[in-house]
């Protein structure tokens, strides 16, 4: 998986993996994240990181299953704030992570079906950036948008 560093132009080589204890007494000391992170440790709790550096975490998601409803609900995602807005180096975080999400909820069977519930702020960044669709209350893709994602954001790792 690789994200584009916008100074440069190259690529940089990043993955995707479970945060670990320690991850979680990292990220509470380090300044780039507002979540309490080590309340979503019951869920499945992921990172994205740089390849050469684990503990360079560039973001991080909260996932559930919900089995009988054939979905992914993405608790919590942020990006590291050095990371978000004009000031980033580094552009497809966010985009990585929900791709990640969309290829667990096929790899179980749940067809990419990912569902969250935004601030009412990101509304619309989620549907023009992603393609989420209104569900009630919630976002969510699926099938042929989820692979979009998938294909756009992680391609063949």
């Amino acid at each position: 998986m690789k994200l584009t560093d916008k100074v440069t132009g190259e690529w940089v080589d990043v993955a995707i993996g479970q945060v670990t204890a320690t991850d979680f007494t990292n990220i509470r000391q380090q300044e780039g994240f507002g979540f309490r992170w080590e309340l979503e440790q019951e869920y499945g709790v992921y990172k994205l990181y740089i390849k050469e550096d684990e503990n360079q975490i560039l973001g991080l998601l909260s996932i559930k299953d919900y089995p009988k409803e054939l979905r992914i609900h993405i608790r919590l995602i942020e990006v590291v704030k050095h990371q978000i807005g004009q000031a980033k180096t580094l552009d497809g975080i966010a985009g990585c992570l929900i791709a990640y999400a969309c290829a667990l909820a096929f790899k179980k069977g749940f067809d990419g079906f990912v569902s969250l519930l935004p601030k009412t702020n990101l509304i619309g960044l989620y549907q023009d950036k992603y393609g989420f669709q209104l569900y009630g209350r919630l976002l969510a893709v699926e099938s042929e948008r989820s692979k979009q994602l998938i294909d756009k954001y992680i391609g063949d790792d």
